[in-house]
Formats: C-alpha cells, sequence, structure tokens
C-alpha cells in the first residue's frame, strides 16, 4: 500500500510540477484547487488513503492558515506541508502555529521536497508507535484500534462488543496466528473490567506437574521447591479477566478442576487449607475443534458447554484479505518506527503477490514476513525482491532491475536495456548507415538512426522504450512509469499520444 499525498494548489502548472515529482518517487496522488476541494478529497472514498497533505498557504477564497485551523480538529495527526512563494519569518510561525508539520518555499527542489515527506512521514510513523505502545503497555488496546474492513471482520467486531457488555464466557476460536488474544484484550478493554488485570495463559506452553500449581497457585512447603506463596493466575486476574489460549490442550483431571472454578468462583491452592474466592471475566481460545474433541472423549463435554456459552469464530487471514493491504501498512510503519528505517510503503507489484498468497500462518505469519523485508530494504517502498520466500512459493521469478549499458563511442546512443541486449553487427559497405541500434532481448529493435542516416526523432526512440519496457514488466503499469523515471498519469498521457490508449485494469499493476 503506497502512501497518498494530497496536493492542494490553485495553480494547475505547480499541482503538475508536484505531481510529477512525487509520483516518479513511488507515491500516488491527489489534487485540489482550493481549500473546499481538500475537504472534499479527504471526505471522498480515497480519503483514508490520504497520508499527508501539500497545502499552499494563499489561495482564492479560504486561504491556507484558515484552511489548516480548520483540518486539524477532524485530521489532527494528519501531517501537512505548506507552500508559498513567501517565505518571511511571520509566515512561517503563523503555520506552524495553526499545526503546519513543514514549511516549503515554491520554487522547492524535487530533493528538498522528497526530504520533507519522508520527514515528515516518518514522524507520523513514530508518533502512531509511541501512541500503540502507550496503549499496549496498560493493555488499553481496543476493537477501534484493530484493522477490520472485511465483512468477516467486522462480524466479529461486531459480535465481540455485545459480548463485552456483560460477563458471559467466550470461547475465540480460529486458526494458530489470527489474532486471538488481540481481540481477547479488545473486548476487556470494552467491557466494564477495562483498566483491570488481564491475564493470559497459554495452557499448551505449561509443563504438566505445574498446570495445578500455576493455574490455581500453591502454599508454601506445599511440594518439594514449594520455598514460597504462589497465587497462580487466577488470583492474579481477581477483578479482572482470565484469558486461557489453546484451552484444547489442557489434560483431563485440569479440566475438573477448572470447571469447578469457573462454577463456584473459588480456587484450591495446592497445599491450602480453604479454598480463595475469585471474581474473574473468562475468555477462552482454541485452535482445535472442541466438540470433535468432546465427542471422542479427549475435551470434557460439561466443560465445553460451560466455556462455549457465547462463540466467536476469527477468520483467517485468506477469508479476509481486503483487510490486508492495511495490514501490511501498518507493519512497514511499526517496523520502520521500531528498526529507524526508511520505508515508507509498498509497490504495488509486490501487494500483489502478496494478496496472492495464501498465508497458512495467518496474520502472525504476515508480520513476520514484513518484519524481515523492512529490515532487510534499502529502498523507500518495499518491492517483490524483498519477499523472496513468497515469490518462491508462487513460482514467481524476480526480475533484475534494469543495468546501464557500458560507455559507448560518441557515435553511437547508449540505451539502458536488460543484460541480455546485444548491440547489431554494423551495416555493409554501402548501405545507409544505421549504427545505434540496440536489439533488446524480446527482438525488437531500438534505432537511434533512421534508413537516411539521420538520427531519428527523440519522441519516436521514446515510443520504442515504452513499449519495451511494457512488455518486460508484464503491463504492471506502475512499475513501468516507476522504471522509467516518470508519473504514471504522465505514462498514461504518454500512451494516448502513441494511439494505444490506457491499458485494461488488469494490466496497470
Amino acid at each position: 500500500m503506497t502512501h497518498t499525498i494530497l496536493i492542494v494548489d490553485d495553480d494547475p502548472t505547480q499541482r503538475r510540477l508536484m505531481q510529477a515529482v512525487i509520483e516518479r518517487n513511488g507515491y500516488q496522488t491527489l489534487q485540489a484547487a482550493s481549500a473546499d476541494e481538500m475537504f472534499r478529497a479527504l471526505e471522498g472514498p480515497r480519503g483514508p488513503d490520504v497520508g499527508l497533505v501539500m497545502l499552499d498557504l494563499v489561495m482564492p477564497g479560504e486561504d491556507g492558515i484558515s484552511a489548516l485551523k480548520r483540518l486539524r480538529p477532524g485530521h489532527p495527526g494528519l501531517p501537512v506541508i505548506v507552500l508559498t512563494a513567501q517565505g518571511g519569518i511571520e509566515t512561517v510561525v503563523s503555520a506552524m502555529r495553526a499545526g503546519a508539520d513543514d514549511f516549503l518555499v515554491k520554487p522547492a527542489s524535487p530533493e528538498r521536497i522528497l526530504v520533507s515527506i519522508r520527514n515528515a512521514l516518518k514522524v507520523k510513523a513514530l508518533t502512531g508507535e509511541v501512541q500503540r505502545l502507550k496503549k499496549r503497555t496498560p493493555g488499553v488496546l481496543g476493537f477501534g484500534d484493530m484493522i477490520a474492513k472485511s465483512a468477516a471482520m467486522r462480524m466479529v467486531i461486531r459480535l465481540g462488543e455485545r459480548g463485552a457488555q456483560s460477563n458471559i464466557p467466550i470461547l475465540i476460536e480460529g486458526e494458530s496466528g489470527v489474532g486471538k488474544e488481540v481481540l481477547a484484550r479488545a473486548i476487556q478493554q470494552a467491557s466494564d473490567r477495562a483498566g483491570k488485570p488481564f491475564v493470559a495463559v497459554n495452557c499448551g506452553a505449561i509443563p504438566e506437574n505445574l498446570i495445578e500449581s500455576i493455574l490455581f497457585g500453591h502454599e508454601k512447603g506445599a511440594f518439594t521447591g514449594a520455598n514460597e506463596k504462589h497465587i497462580g493466575k487466577f488470583q492474579e486476574a481477581d477483578g479482572g479477566t482470565l484469558f486461557l489460549d489453546e484451552i484444547g490442550e489442557l489434560r483431563l483431571d485440569m479440566q475438573v478442576k477448572l470447571l469447578r472454578a469457573i462454577q463456584e468462583g473459588e480456587v484450591d491452592p495446592v497445599g491450602a487449607k480453604r479454598p480463595v474466592k475469585v471474581n474473574i471475566r473468562l475468555i477462552s481460545a482454541t485452535n482445535r475443534n472442541l466438540t470433535q474433541l468432546a465427542q471422542e472423549g479427549r475435551f470434557r463435554e460439561d466443560l465445553f458447554y460451560r466455556l462455549n456459552v457465547f462463540p466467536v469464530q476469527l477468520p483467517p487471514l485468506r477469508d479476509r484479505m481486503e483487510d490486508l493491504p492495511e495490514l501490511v501498512q501498518f507493519f512497514i510503519e511499526r517496523f520502520a518506527a521500531e528498526e529507524n528505517k526508511r520505508v515508507v510503503g509498498i509497490e504495488p507489484a509486490a501487494l500483489e503477490m502478496l494478496n496472492a498468497y495464501a498465508w497458512p500462518g495467518n496474520v502472525r505469519q504476515l508480520e513476520n514476513t514484513v518484519f524481515r523485508a523492512v529490515v532487510l530494504s534499502d529502498s523507500d517502498h518495499l518491492s517483490q525482491a524483498d519477499f523472496p520466500q513468497v515469490a518462491a512459493q508462487l513460482g514467481i521469478e524476480i526480475r533484475p532491475a534494469l543495468r546501464a549499458a557500458p560507455a559507448m563511442p560518441p557515435h553511437e546512443t547508449a540505451m539502458p536495456a536488460p543484460s541480455a541486449a546485444s548491440v547489431a553487427p554494423a551495416a555493409p559497405a554501402g548501405a545507409p548507415p544505421a549504427g545505434g541500434t540496440v536489439v533488446l532481448a524480446n527482438g525488437l529493435e531500438i534505432k537511434a538512426i533512421d534508413g537516411a542516416g539521420h538520427l531519428r526523432r527523440l519522441e519516436e526512440i521514446e515510443n520504442d522504450l515504452i513499449r519495451f519496457a511494457i512488455e518486460l514488466y508484464d503491463g504492471h503499469m506502475t512499475e513501468v512509469a516507476r522504471r522509467l523515471g516518470i508519473g504514471r498519469s504522465t505514462l498514461y498521457r504518454k500512451l494516448r499520444d502513441m494511439g494505444i490508449g490506457e491499458p485494461p485494469i488488469a494490466a496497470q499493476g
């Protein structure tokens, strides 16, 4: 998912120049000629994708300072870079007080524009990561922090919100890695026990001889090695929520004691003379089919019915692929902030590849895959080459970047070509000079000199190169534009001038 930059300027020439600089570096753009158009764009279908605003200060109607003051209450975290032809100190101070993140004096160099955009996006990512960590530390991550654009996840959110309003036991079912604990924490935060203890226990990771002690506690001297009193997870969660993950792994004799603790609201610590009352909200989770386990006698039916009062089924990632672009962008921003990397997005071709993968490890696998890609990437945007394992699973061959041809004598024209390209042999004596011909890997020739021995028009050579680039990158137009160093809109205009027209959606990449 690539950041979208909203350019707000009443001068169409300035907008086009800004668009060319921004799109050439892998970002997408939206344009607005006034403050009113800016607000309509932010409220439109592409509004949620806008990651930064480039705002001109001097515009007819509402000026930039007034628009910025009106923008801030509804979009407090949206970075804004203000643009003006007059860079007086008073103007700068006014813009910063109104909430601007940076200031550019027109005409700004492409390098200065890109540095400002990257810095603003990086600060935004760092701020979001700090806020996320602040929420995570006291356990206040809620439903609003979950990525849930897909219909399947919206249904999960609705069920979770309803279940949170009562003290009913909740059973979360789903494959490993789908985010069961994240949902459990959101339920806790939406309930009247928000801010109280949230204690998570992985029942499949506890040694069998320690299960009873860890869950229910023990008294000092209750067994060999019990050198001090231990209160157990039930008592730790008193007043809050106890989350029992992988409940299907609990052995049968512990299931009996767990059932009693749930029914009676009390636990028997090992070695204690009397039971201890506890007040907990129980949320359990499993990646196994508890109904089948109960039928096979490997899980107690009475405990199953006690736990399965309010079941919530979390879908695997392959059934909620509408969420994948936003999940990928979230992980990119998070890990780029944590690892101090300059990655800000992902190329459309790479995102398309991730979308074609089945993700058997679900969100956890996606998270780790993006983490590895961010750590190893040296670019602003992740490419297919940053996901070699996914590409190998899908049988996708990663194409190497175009390499510049070796230096050529002055009478020949150097053209960028793949390593497989070769220079054609010289024409026979007496034939029109045909030097500067490059035969590319697919048989297409790019000639610098025509049959009469004169240089071909630059437009004709450019058209040949564009045709070759489209074939080389299988019609993925974003990649074609990036490799040619032009914006997508510029590429489409050139295609129309060539009489090719805009390619079908499937080929736009």
